[in-house]
């Protein structure tokens, strides 16, 4: 129940959200930001169901493979003579 809850309630959050920034930046009138942030709230909540689910494995690996790169670059950087010199 409570996730149910969670997830409507970022849902409307979203939709107020896409109202605002779309219907500011683009000038629209007040029913047409309505309609650009009703189509567009599924949309997005798709697409990013859709991402979660298909790249959730591949994130992780990217994510793993960043830190290890960033701890060789510190190492190398820390063998650096002028490492400490100030």
């Amino acid at each position: 129940m409570r996730n149910k809850v969670k997830r409507i309630s970022l849902g409307v959050c979203l939709f107020v959200f896409l109202f605002v920034v779309i219907g500011g930046g683009l000038h629209l009138s007040r029913g047409g930001a309505f309609l650009a942030a009703a189509t567009g709230t599924p949309l997005l909540i798709h697409m990013l169901n859709r991402q979660r689910t298909e790249g959730s494995g591949e994130l992780g690996r990217h994510l793993h493979q960043e830190a290890v790169s960033v701890n060789r670059v510190a190492e190398v950087q820390a063998e650096h003579p002028a490492a400490f010199e100030r």
